[in-house]
């Protein structure tokens, strides 16, 4: 991959999304508020192995020409009786979760068929940040995907470990949360696998913080990770991170299973 846009920090990976890392708190100046979203990872078993809907988005718009899963903001609407809640957010990531699949990808799967996989949260900035709950689905049968060519330009059905391959080539594009699920999903060996692991595991919560090393490479650390309480990623220590040169994502983990 070539190298993408710098700071006067780091130069950054193309696909790192994470802007200005200079703040440190939710309370500081000018940091922007967090929008609930809800993403859904579908499955199916293929051919050999597990795979995974993803879908290109425009490149005009949020996360452009980004091989994403199906999702978006949470809406009002989503919330039961439409009422904004904290105390039913769940409840509204689900029916965002059911809303965006239909929207993006023309499927319907019951809100009850979606398993909770993770909560992502970015680090505190300016730029547009989204909260958002991922959650995993199988499905079964002849999938007719229909995208609008509006905000979705394309589809397909990829093997996890061979999407992971081809963002390594540089032949498609991936933001950190969708490849660290990608990671995780190619662990395991059949859609049922997947299912079986997150409705007996709770899913991971990464709330996010991003930091150059003294290499000059920008860092994501999750908690567990040595350098995550200190913001330092350069602390010898215990491992949970993805570090985001401009050749490419590395990940390290010796805290969580997955």
């Amino acid at each position: 991959m070539s190298e993408g846009p710098k700071t006067d920090q780091a130069p950054q990976h193309r696909n790192d999304m994470y802007g200005n890392v200079d703040m440190r708190s939710e309370d500081d100046p000018n940091v922007s508020t967090l929008i609930p979203a809800a993403t859904v990872v579908l499955i199916r078993d293929g051919d050999s192995a597990v795979e995974v809907l993803m879908l290109r988005k425009n490149s005009k718009i949020t996360f452009g020409g980004m091989w994403v899963f199906p999702g978006g903001k949470i809406d009002a609407a989503d919330y039961p009786g439409g009422e904004v809640s904290a105390d039913n957010i769940d409840a509204a990531a689900r029916a965002a979760a059911v809303r965006e699949t239909q929207e993006e990808a023309g499927i319907t799967v019951d809100a009850q068929d979606y398993v909770f996989l993770s909560h992502w949260t970015p680090p505190p900035g300016q730029q547009k940040r989204f909260a958002t709950w991922f959650f995993v689905a199988k499905v079964e049968g002849a999938m007719d995907i229909a995208i609008d060519d509006g905000e979705i330009k394309d589809h397909a059905w990829l093997n996890p470990a061979e999407a992971l391959a081809k963002h390594a080539k540089g032949e498609i594009d991936l933001v950190p949360p969708t490849w660290v699920t990608l990671y995780h999903l190619s662990l395991k060996t059949s859609a049922d696998d997947v299912i079986a692991y997150f409705q007996q595991n709770t899913g991971l919560t990464y709330n996010t913080r991003v930091v150059p090393a003294a290499s000059g490479e920008r860092v994501a650390m999750w908690k567990g990770d040595a350098g995550y309480d200190e913001w330092n990623p350069d602390v010898a220590g215990e491992r949970h991170r993805l570090a985001m040169p401009a050749g490419g994502f590395i990940f390290e983990n010796t805290v969580e299973q997955y």
